[in-house]
């Protein structure tokens, strides 16, 4: 019985769920910033595949039809946005200028940490994506020659991060402003820091969804520029 849920067509997609279903439960009773739901999901997909002997790559070949809902989750983004378009037309020079300083800061804080570093050049390019959401960071990393597996895992940790930290980084240099905040999460986190951001209000929300989408356009066109440093 055990052998055949180890080999089921869906023993990926089953574990995957069930993690994060505990992960939201988590967060939902504790409150605490650390319990956040992909990352507690992530500690125990691994659990569970140590415990029942499942190997990576049975586990991804039947887990793999939930990536196909990354794109369409992303697009679905567009309708938080929809509905503060009138706050993003009054605001539309500090958001244009707030997500493009956003995008620049990551891709140079980058070049200047992979060049301390000693970064060979594919290992920089994998890195260079971090800020930005899966669905594009994968294409990006592919395009440039990186390690995508090394990529996707940075651009989790990189969303988790943000997600984490965010309230603490507001009240320390006191951001209150929920166009800044949604802004700053989206820019910076993608979309895990954009689920944080909805939780925030409708304002953050808005403005983060935003962010993921234009962020991610930025840094297709500045990558190349930046690829060519190291």
């Amino acid at each position: 019985m055990n052998e055949i849920f180890r080999q089921s067509l869906f023993v990926g997609v089953t574990i995957s769920l069930i993690a994060y279903e505990i992960g939201l439960f988590l967060k939902k009773k504790f409150g605490f910033a650390i319990l956040n739901p992909l990352l507690v999901s992530i500690v125990i997909v691994i659990i569970a595949l140590k415990t029942l002997g499942i190997s990576y790559e049975v586990y991804n070949a039947s887990a793999k039809y939930i990536s196909y809902l990354l794109t369409p989750a992303t697009v679905c983004l567009a309708v938080p946005l929809y509905e503060q378009l009138e706050l993003l037309k009054k605001n539309m020079v500090a958001v244009i200028c707030g997500i493009l300083s956003g995008t620049l800061a990551s891709l140079f804080g980058i070049f200047v940490l992979c060049s301390l570093f000693g970064f060979n050049h594919q290992q920089y390019v994998t890195m260079l994506p971090k800020s930005i959401t899966t669905a594009i960071g994968i294409g990006i990393s592919e395009e440039l020659g990186g390690i995508v597996t090394i990529t996707v895992a940075v651009i989790i940790i990189t969303g988790i991060l943000g997600n984490v930290i965010a309230d603490t980084v507001f009240r320390i240099f006191k951001i209150k402003n929920p166009l800044a905040k949604g802004l700053a999460l989206g820019t910076a986190s993608h979309a895990i820091g954009t689920a944080r951001a909805i939780e925030m209000g409708p304002v953050e929300g808005a403005m983060s969804s935003l962010a993921v989408a234009v962020a991610g356009l930025l840094t297709v066109i500045f990558v190349s520029g930046f690829a060519q440093l190291i």
